[in-house]
């Protein structure tokens, strides 16, 4: 499953769920003009038509909303990795395959579309549950793979698991938080590649 669990209510049924839909498509708009500090519920309100009080029946805060779209948006990431490290047959090649992948993916998502960004990094600063789960759901294929390697004898067994896995994180922050990526874009053809070739390296038996 490569869902991002957001903290934001379920819809009730169709109607419901096609005023969300509203809802958070507005809120885009305006995050993409005047971006998300500058928004509030009542423009957004006033955008759709609605009293503020009637979408606060559908999300409880600002916050509820751009967790929503945020959450849409780093689930499209997990997605992309979770299919090209499905389709790689060995650990290793695995591990190429999420760091190259998740780079590009959210080089992609974020960088075409500003208000992707801004929203991502806010949530980044701000820890909000959607981008600590993001961040443990990378964590997890981490894990897996690594775990993997160790059964099949391409990594070693030496250091404990989640030692290694929290390194292997660590190395990978600057291209994995949005606050930390816009400041490596100049790096991101060949850093996947130099660090995954570092990172496998150290991991050798």
């Amino acid at each position: 499953m490569n869902e991002i669990e957001s903290s934001t209510p379920q819809a009730r049924g169709p109607a419901d769920h096609s005023v969300r839909e509203q809802i958070v498509e507005a809120a885009g708009e305006h995050f993409s003009h005047y971006g998300y500090d500058k928004t509030t519920v009542s423009d957004l309100a006033k955008a759709i038509g609605f009293s503020k009080a009637y979408i606060y029946k559908f999300f409880d805060s600002k916050q509820a909303i751009g967790e929503a779209i945020c959450t849409q948006t780093l689930s499209q990431i997990v997605a992309a990795v979770d299919e090209a490290v499905a389709n790689a047959s060995t650990p290793t090649e695995k591990f190429r395959r999420l760091f190259k992948t998740l780079v590009a993916t959210s080089v992609s998502l974020f960088f075409n579309d500003r208000k992707l960004y801004d929203i991502a990094a806010h949530s980044a600063g701000e820890g909000w549950p959607s981008a600590l789960a993001y961040g443990q759901r990378i964590r997890q294929t981490l894990t897996e793979i690594v775990r993997e390697g160790r059964e099949m004898g391409e990594f070693e067994r030496k250091t404990p698991l989640d030692e290694t896995v929290h390194a292997i994180y660590l190395v990978m922050q600057p291209y994995v938080n949005p606050l930390l990526l816009q400041y490596n874009l100049d790096l991101v053809e060949d850093a996947p590649t130099q660090l995954s070739n570092l990172v496998l390296r150290s991991l050798a038996p």
